[in-house]
């Protein structure tokens, strides 16, 4: 029997139904932007895409869904809209993976247009399905025109206070203490039984209850597999952290994957056993400042897999005091855990951010040896590039010391030269160290030395950092070949204009377009 908009039961609570309406919306925003990150990372592309894609959806859903209201009202629409969103929702689970690895991504249109259709493709149909609801109840609820003015304006009221919390409960909550799909999950069988129960569908509520109370009872007892269990070993707030074993040349690796892309190879047994030729030119710009100065006293900028702490505290024990400034801690409990750091080993880890962390700390502290190893490919903490932050990595480190730090970029290197010019505002001596002779190839790793002081290359030049081969001497870029790059472009990276993620659009594609 079809109920009238008019009839009101214990069910009925307009407000609350669009405030629970619109925390789903939120809470399925939030999640979209750590749920694509194993596929496509996080960056400004990846949130300005998951936030026009669901503002689209909620727009197209209010459009229908007034026309659905005029014509269909009833508490039956409603609640199939509830099943339907809440479907939609279950359907992330299976669409985020099969999206990502049959190819959707690989289509061939540009980047911003592959984000927005990936994106589109997974969360479209469930934000269009939660944009139906508000017109619904609207329509429902009213019975005199006079009164139009104060219904909407609650309701809208309620609606955006179900944002609010969607919001601050799932990104300082739900992602940290559930997971992205234990969330999902969750948020598809509470609007499934908001469905069954406000739709009103059988003759007494007896039914209703007992089936919304068998979905809610399913959700811990469901097995954690297949669609429900993500790539992530551990998903963090930052990050989803993977780990895996591999043999190289009979040595045993252990592998660190931040989101989309391998960020560390650690060799438990042999810290010394280096595999990225960045840490390898890290390697020897370490063994220099021990021959130079006797000791080496390190301050690292994220901690990856500890590769380079572990290889330095294996390596000088004694001479080496070393600080890690890690903003992820289960980043640092991987490193005990699965990468290999003893637990009595003597460096010191800092749940900070870096740039909080040099702000804060007393200005006599100072390091020989600051490593800025927090950028990984297209995902770029842009307050670790800007002319401010430099200054402040100046403030804290000796007369001799050596600010080392390793990007990536490709082609005719725009982030590069930008990062260069920004660099020589607040350091008189740069160095530019690639991880080959081949300077402007499709994708490649720059280890830049900037110093307050001249380095003495001839001595650099002459060690080796575990390869049996001396890579600063063969890679370090000529000043004419470093200012080539550093001429092509005026941008200054400030904490006003740091246009990262543009200056790395061509590298990404270039990198996407060769896999």
């Amino acid at each position: 029997m079809t109920v009238s908009p008019l009839k009101r039961d214990w069910l009925w609570h307009p407000a609350l139904i669009v405030f629970i309406s619109n925390c789903c919306i939120m809470v399925i925003e939030l999640v979209a932007g750590r749920i694509v990150a194993p596929h496509i990372g996080v960056s400004l592309y990846t949130w300005t895409g998951v936030i026009g894609v669901m503002l689209a959806g909620i727009s197209i859903g209010n459009w229908i869904g007034g026309g659905l209201a005029d014509r269909f009202a009833s508490r039956q629409t409603l609640g199939l809209i509830f099943v339907l969103a809440g479907l939609g929702a279950l359907s992330v689970l299976v669409t985020v993976n099969q999206f990502g690895e049959q190819g959707l991504f690989n289509l061939p249109i540009n980047l911003i247009a592959k984000i927005v259709a990936y994106l589109g493709a997974i969360f479209l149909i469930p934000s269009i399905m939660l944009g139906l609801v508000s017109p619904m109840v609207i329509k429902l609820t009213l019975k005199d025109l006079s009164k139009t003015g104060g219904v909407i304006g609650r309701i809208y009221a309620a609606s955006s206070m179900g944002s609010i919390l969607g919001t601050f409960v799932t990104g300082y909550y739900l992602i940290s203490a559930f997971g992205t799909r234990n969330i999902l999950l969750g948020t598809g069988i509470v609007l499934l039984v908001m469905g069954i129960l406000l739709g009103d569908w059988f003759k007494t509520r007896v039914p209703a209850v007992v089936a919304s109370a068998a979905l809610l009872i399913s959700v811990p007892i469901l097995p954690r597999e297949g669609m429900l269990k993500g790539p992530c070993k551990y998903e963090t707030d930052y990050f989803c952290i993977r780990v895996r074993d591999e043999n190289k040349d009979g040595v045993d690796y252990k592998v660190l994957l931040l989101d989309r892309l391998v960020h560390s190879y650690t060799a438990p047994a042999d810290p010394t056993k280096l595999r990225y030729g960045y840490e390898l030119v890290t390697a020897e710009v370490v063994d220099f400042q021990i021959a130079e100065r006797g000791s080496v006293d390190a301050f690292f900028i994220g901690a990856g897999g500890y590769t380079l702490p572990k290889m330095i505290e294996y390596k000088y024990p004694g001479k080496s005091s070393i600080e890690v400034a890690e903003i992820d801690p289960v980043v640092t409990l991987v490193g005990h855990s699965d990468m290999g750091v003893a637990a009595d080993s003597a460096i010191k880890s800092f749940a900070r951010d870096a740039r909080l962390f040099l702000k804060e700390l007393d200005q006599s502290r100072k390091y020989s040896l600051i490593l800025g190893d927090a950028f990984n490919d297209f995902s770029v903490p842009y307050h670790l590039t800007t002319k401010e932050f430099n200054d402040l990595v100046r403030a804290h480190m000796t007369q001799d010391g050596i600010y080392a730090l390793n990007i990536i970029d490709g082609n005719e290197l725009p982030f590069l030269g930008a990062f260069l010019r920004t660099l020589k505002q607040t350091f008189p001596y740069i160095y530019l160290v690639p991880n080959n002779r081949s300077l402007k190839i499709i994708r490649n790793t720059y280890v830049i030395l900037a110093a307050v002081q001249p380095i003495a290359t001839e001595r650099l030049r002459t060690f080796d950092g575990g390869d049996n081969w001396k890579n600063i001497d063969d890679w370090l870029v000529s000043q004419a070949e470093q200012d080539d790059i550093a001429g092509n472009g005026t941008t200054i990276l400030t904490d006003d204009y740091v246009p990262a993620d543009n200056l790395l659009i061509p590298m990404f594609e270039s990198s996407e377009a060769n896999k």
